[in-house]
């Protein structure tokens, strides 16, 4: 019986698929493919950009103010028609309103689709050397499978409020949407995916 056994055992063991052979290594997490260090303003427009094509929930956080490096709170006005519709948006719209819609939108696409951002029209104006406001024209394109359930496309004026927090990384701590067109806005598309 236990030669049977043994038997067994060493022709499972050499039958088994390369059991004591080495396995290449994973790959490290892919979460900052993309993504640079905001050390000037214009880098976290590129990242939040970048993390829409995408589709980088991670990256797309990291644009944002965290509390932990700076004295701020997230907060996101939306345009006034907007506000009329999405209740949400009366409530106040932070950081986890933000996960909650980027998420939920990401989700809803097709993965070899990246979502676009078009900026126009951008005005920089520094507040001290540590804030600014930006503020530019947006166009969005939102690549959904079913264009005839949700917009694909929203414009607007955009208006982000920016600060260089304790590490010295700029991020964005207010941002306030205008409808500017037919299209939808921005506002719409988080009230929509909230």
């Amino acid at each position: 019986m236990k030669i049977l056994f043994l038997i067994l055992f060493i022709s499972f063991t050499l039958v088994s698929c390369d059991l004591f052979t080495t396995r290449e290594g994973e790959m490290p997490d892919q979460g900052r493919l993309n993504f640079q260090t905001a050390v000037q303003p214009g880098l976290v427009i590129e990242n939040l950009k970048n993390a829409l094509k995408d589709k980088n929930i991670s990256n797309y956080m990291a644009c944002f103010v965290d509390t932990l490096f700076a004295n701020k709170n997230f907060m996101f006005i939306s345009s006034s028609e907007a506000a009329l519709i999405y209740p949400i948006f009366l409530q106040g719209w932070g950081l986890s309103e933000e996960k909650s819609y980027i998420t939920n939108v990401f989700n809803t696409l097709p993965l070899d689709l990246p979502v676009t951002l078009t900026l126009s029209d951008t005005i920089v104006s520094y507040l001290s050397g540590d804030s600014l406001i930006y503020s530019a024209s947006y166009f969005l394109n939102v690549p959904f499978a079913s264009a005839e359930l949700f917009p694909t496309n929203y414009s607007g004026n955009l208006e982000f409020s920016m600060l260089r927090d304790d590490r010295a990384i700029w991020v964005i701590y207010l941002w306030k949407d205008n409808k500017s067109q037919a299209l939808p806005s921005w506002s719409d598309l988080k009230g929509s995916f909230y």
